[in-house]
């Protein structure tokens, strides 16, 4: 008896999977959990077959019905239905890889073996999630300048031009890639720079002159915010890192007894290792910090959420509530301080300096030698650099705040 859309809509699961008969070979597979999934039985070259339609409701009675003629159609032809169907979801598969966005994925998949950074993963699928909307589904070998230029007159219009940038730059990357792998044969987008607006350089704004030095030591001090923030400003000028190498700081990566925090290279920017000098005084502030977040893994854990790090804008929104405006000082405005103050102070190489603030040279010989050969004089720079921190810090009395802001959380 052929099933009807009532039967097939009432059939209840039973404790052993059953089978309801539609004719022709087409049957429902009725499951214990509750499944419905139809199924067709067929003979090719003599053999019966089975060959998996899909499951019910996505496909009704009558996409059923149509399935099975079809297949049944083509097995009396000599093809196998099963096979085609093994090609379609193969042909499927391949489309998804030769298109824009599915090429774009697997870049930033391959940046994620290879150990990039969380924060630059993060920017790579933001600037991906701009051109996906457009040109993801388009076959990558078929994409033209003109459309991506689109895109970024687009975001050019809006005054983004850093996102236009960065969009640019992402696309060049997925069309090299694309050439890489033999599946494009030119990068349209490295045809586009300069065709929209430049940003302008933003400098990075920070206090270098001593006087003014010291007046933001004072403020630190006397923070009156969480004590975890307090703490990771206080050390800030100490270290010198880049803001987000700070925040991120796990306490597995600092040796008390050496007196040195190793920062991995999955989290530098410039992809390597880099050992950071304690002075006493930075020790001292760890110490204090170990005592609040010691049994976590973060030195400055997020507040009420000790399972991830300090975000990216609370040191700044602190130097904010303390008075000091986007245009004086930036956190990341310590690391240009440290490196004004220290060339300006005469006493030591240049190239020490620029050891410590991890910047990397282009000569990898030279890079080799110079981590080696500078690292006595970074530990006396660094206790140094900290004595000479707490000189400006004590020139006068302790300020708490600047302009009248009030501290909070």
């Amino acid at each position: 008896m052929a099933l009807t859309d009532v039967s097939v809509r009432n059939a209840k699961p039973r404790e052993r999977e059953y089978k309801l008969a539609d004719g022709g070979g087409l049957y429902l597979l009725v499951t214990p959990s509750g499944g419905k999934l139809w199924r067709v039985k067929y003979r090719l070259h003599g053999v019966e077959r089975k060959l998996a339609l899909g499951k019910y409701p996505v496909i009704t009675l009558a996409d059923a019905r149509k399935a099975r003629d079809g297949a049944k159609a083509g097995a009396g032809k000599g093809d196998d239905p099963a096979a085609a169907k093994r090609r379609e979801r193969v042909a499927a598969k391949l489309s998804t890889a030769t298109t824009f966005g599915g090429v774009a994925q697997e870049y930033i998949e391959k940046a994620e073996r290879e150990g990039r950074a969380a924060a630059t993963i993060a920017k790579l699928r933001w600037a991906c999630d701009w051109l996906k909307a457009s040109i993801g589904h388009r076959p990558v070998d078929q994409i033209e300048a003109h459309e991506i230029l689109a895109i970024l007159k687009r975001q050019e219009k809006a005054g983004a031009l850093e996102t236009a940038r960065r969009t640019r730059a992402f696309a060049s990357r997925v069309f090299r890639y694309a050439v890489a792998t033999a599946r494009a044969k030119t990068d349209p987008a490295s045809l586009l720079l300069g065709a929209v607006a430049s940003p302008r350089p933003q400098h990075l704004s920070a206090i270098v002159e001593p006087k003014r030095v010291g007046e933001l030591l004072r403020a630190i001090a006397g923070y009156g915010g969480t004590p975890i923030v307090a703490l990771a400003l206080a050390l800030s000028p100490h270290v010198f890192v880049r803001p987000g190498e700070l925040r991120q700081a796990e306490w597995a990566e600092f040796d008390s007894d050496a007196a040195v925090w190793r920062i991995p290279a999955a989290r530098m920017k410039k992809r390597r290792e880099h050992v950071v000098p304690l002075s006493r005084q930075a020790t001292a502030i760890l110490q204090q910090v170990r005592a609040l977040s010691g049994d976590g893994r973060y030195v400055f854990p997020a507040q009420g959420k000790r399972d991830r790090p300090m975000s990216e804008n609370t040191a700044t929104a602190a130097l904010r509530r303390m008075g000091f405006a986007a245009d004086e000082m930036t956190a990341h405005g310590f690391r240009a301080m440290a490196s004004t103050l220290l060339n300006e102070s005469g006493k030591w190489h240049p190239d020490a300096i620029e050891r410590a603030l991890a910047h990397r040279d282009g000569d990898q010989v030279r890079a080799a030698y110079h981590r080696g050969a500078h690292w006595e004089e970074r530990v006396q720079m660094a206790q140094w650099w900290s004595d000479h921190l707490d000189t400006l810090r004590n020139g006068a009395a302790i300020l708490p705040f600047r302009a009248g802001v009030p501290a909070s959380g």
